[in-house]
């Protein structure tokens, strides 16, 4: 099935096409020499606090704090309270939208209303990149909730590494955290692969000017910086606990417009190009190619071996990929890669101008948050 996305005959190296992989992009590292400690663990909950669970074990096995960022069935009162039965260093604090972080140009990109993306994971994971520059730690982990089966030699490792890269991810040992149409590529028998992301990664927080722009794909976006990817290494492993990418057509939506940015510049990446090649030829020749993909998967998926309704959801899905992307044009391409380097600017200039704050409830609270809970056995 890899005729999917194959590069046509003829077409260049930078052709604006699909790519499978962007592994090569990053510095494998099996055998690591030099383990450090952690500052921080910061996760981004939205769930019940027993999906914390993990998370609380690997900061005790760790010692150092977790700080949970909590909203929706999330809520700092039952963290605190775990924590406790626990013994573990936890800080946890509600997420609410008034929090005091600057109003971001790609926010407001596309301005039409079904673009809107639900949910503040970028929100609290700048959050943590602010709390972490205030109180002064440096070598901090982010990890989400659903993530499983990570090593504390494998974090220790991973902090290790921060000296030469801008970024440690642990390698995905687990359930595929793809796009849904990357989801129907490797549904329909292409080698989809993964990448590193903001669900287990390492960032030493003094060296970090970027941010997690408001849309899917956060955590690539954030990895970039004028001049490309920033050095990304993976090592370790971690495991990401399943779910079902064809559950509603929302996601499919809700995606298409991040993951139309993100697949295009990490193709062209690929191939030895920059972000400045994202021109709008080029968008509208990738933008194409993808929707010609997205008609081949379509004609692919009743011959996969899927569930006759799993056929019936991701064939829905593909076809609300198609609804939202009509809407995405070369020129708001354009436009959002050039709000986001002016938003780059304006985070730079934000994150400098914080107080030093050791106590990290008071950094929390001029950040807008003064209902912070804290345990320190």
């Amino acid at each position: 099935m890899t005729d999917l996305v194959s590069r046509p005959t003829g077409a260049p190296a930078q052709a604006a096409r699909h790519h499978t992989s962007h592994t090569r992009l990053l510095h494998r590292v099996d055998q690591p020499t030099r383990f450090d400690t952690l500052d921080a663990i910061i996760v981004p909950t939205a769930r019940p606090t027993v999906y914390l669970s993990f998370a609380l074990r690997l900061a005790e096995q760790l010692d150092c704090p977790l700080v949970a960022l909590c909203s929706l069935r999330a809520d700092a009162e039952g963290v605190l309270r775990a924590a406790r039965r626990l013994g573990v260093h936890v800080i946890a604090t509600d997420v609410h939208d008034q929090v005091r972080l600057p109003e971001f140009a790609t926010s407001a990109l596309p301005d039409e209303q079904r673009f809107r993306r639900r949910g503040d994971l970028s929100l609290k994971r700048n959050l943590g990149l602010a709390l972490s520059r205030m109180t002064g730690w440096d070598r901090v982990a982010f990890l989400d909730d659903d993530i499983r089966s990570v090593r504390p030699d494998d974090m220790r490792a991973a902090a290790g590494l921060l000296d030469r890269f801008s970024m440690v991810g642990l390698g995905n040992a687990g359930y595929p955290d793809n796009s849904v149409v990357c989801h129907a590529l490797r549904a329909v028998g292409v080698d989809q692969q993964t990448f590193v992301g903001g669900g287990a990664m390492v960032v030493p927080v003094s060296r970090t000017t970027t941010f997690f722009p408001n849309i899917y794909n956060e955590d690539w976006f954030f990895l970039l910086d004028e001049d490309g990817l920033s050095p990304t290494a993976v090592t370790g492993r971690m495991v990401q606990e399943p779910y079902d990418p064809f559950r509603t057509t929302g996601r499919a939506r809700g995606e298409e417009f991040g993951d139309c940015l993100a697949e295009g510049i990490y193709a062209l990446l690929d191939d030895g190009g920059s972000v400045d090649d994202a021109d709008h030829a080029f968008w509208a020749a990738f933008l194409a190619d993808r929707g010609a993909m997205v008609d081949r998967i379509i004609e692919a998926i009743p011959r996969c071996d899927r569930s006759p309704d799993e056929r019936r959801r991701m064939t829905e899905a593909m076809r609300a990929s198609h609804g939202r992307r009509r809407f995405i044009t070369p020129d708001l391409c354009v436009r959002y890669l050039e709000a986001l380097t002016a938003d780059r600017a304006v985070w730079r200039t934000r994150i400098q101008e914080l107080p030093k704050e050791p106590d990290a409830r008071r950094a929390l609270a001029h950040l807008g948050l003064d209902a912070t809970r804290v345990f320190e056995p």
